[in-house]
């Protein structure tokens, strides 16, 4: 091979990697990979290209920002839909509340009345009692006096009074086994007034007030 085919060669592989590499500069400069735009201007006019500008960059930044305010506006969606839902779960819980407060409410009423009912029956299991405790000892002093002394002062009670000692006085009587003193008494009242306790007992065998 003689000097000149091995030049012709060589130069022809030197134009072929210079086109490939003018070629890979201007389609990277295309792309805007890199920046050759004012040494390759001419090269763009007789391609009829326009050159990669930062017109590009700005539809991008546009594409970017459009992207984040979407995804903004359906965090700021996912948010009020969450904040609808806590709204609501407070409203129901406001609304147990509210409930709650109105049983518990009744209950203390009732609890109430309730105290109020116990409170006026011990009150009068207590008056029983000390009216019976009473008319017990009213009746044991009786069994002590007189017969006359002892009419005298049942002739100064109240009708039930009388009913009530007479029948203490009866059951004393059962009790220890002994005559009740409460048919003598009777008849050494006056006769009208005997007769109305007597009916009044026979009316009332359990009356004790």
């Amino acid at each position: 091979m003689s000097f000149k085919q091995s030049f012709g060669k060589s130069f022809l592989l030197i134009i072929v990697i210079l086109i490939l590499i003018v070629g890979g500069l201007l389609w990277f400069d295309y792309l805007g990979v890199v920046h050759v735009k004012s040494v390759f201007a001419p090269v763009y006019k007789i391609l009829k290209k326009s050159p990669q500008t930062s017109q590009t960059y700005t539809q991008s930044d546009l594409l970017t920002a459009n992207l984040d305010e979407d995804r903004l506006f359906k965090q700021r969606e996912a948010l009020s839909i969450l904040q609808e839902e806590l709204d609501k779960r407070e409203a129901d819980i406001q609304a147990m509340e509210m409930k709650n407060e109105q049983v518990a409410k009744e209950l203390s009423e009732r609890e109430k009345n309730q105290e109020e009912r116990e409170k006026t029956f011990n009150q009068t299991v207590k008056k029983y009692d000390d009216k019976n405790i009473n008319v017990e000892q009213i009746a044991n002093n009786l069994n002590g006096m007189r017969p006359e002394a002892a009419v005298a002062i049942l002739e100064a009670m109240d009708d039930q009074t009388v009913i009530d000692v007479l029948r203490k006085v009866e059951e004393i009587a059962a009790a220890n086994g002994s005559s009740s003193m409460g048919s003598y008494w009777l008849s050494l009242m006056k006769s009208e007034r005997a007769a109305l306790i007597q009916r009044k007992m026979i009316s009332k065998p359990e009356a004790l007030e």
